[in-house]
């Protein structure tokens, strides 16, 4: 892995960012946007999902990095359940949703896959090299 000065270089956060985005696309674009308190739940846990990307490497430590690099997986798996309800009142259609649910998968393996890895490397330090 690269070495990494900022958290905006890792490619597991530039992805958080582009799903973020796409979320907040649906509700400024759907009918998503009168659902106040389902619109806010979902906006929320999709930004916790790259926030917590961006805490976790701000401790400058593994072990507290990984631990913010599981609640960013658990805001992940939220924001799916919330993308469900959002296509069970038929804010959005099915293929969105498909479209949208895969790329909260992939953001849960590549968040995955990261964890393992910082809990096999010998690094500690606040660069995760």
């Amino acid at each position: 892995m690269a070495h990494y000065r900022s958290f905006e270089d890792l490619e597991v956060y530039k992805n958080a960012t582009t799903f973020c985005d796409a979320i907040w696309d649906i509700i400024i674009n759907t009918p998503l946007q009168k659902d106040y308190k389902l619109r806010e739940q979902i906006n929320g846990s999709s930004g916790s999902i790259m926030d917590n990307i961006a805490e976790g490497f701000g401790r400058g430590g593994n072990k507290e990095f990984i631990m913010f690099l599981s609640f960013s997986r658990g805001s992940c798996a939220e924001t799916k359940s919330q993308l469900l309800r959002v296509k069970n009142r038929n804010h959005i259609t099915v293929e969105l949703y498909t479209e949208l649910n895969s790329k909260a998968e992939n953001l849960i393996e590549q968040l995955s896959k990261f964890i393992n890895y910082l809990k096999k490397s010998n690094r500690k330090g606040p660069k995760f090299d």
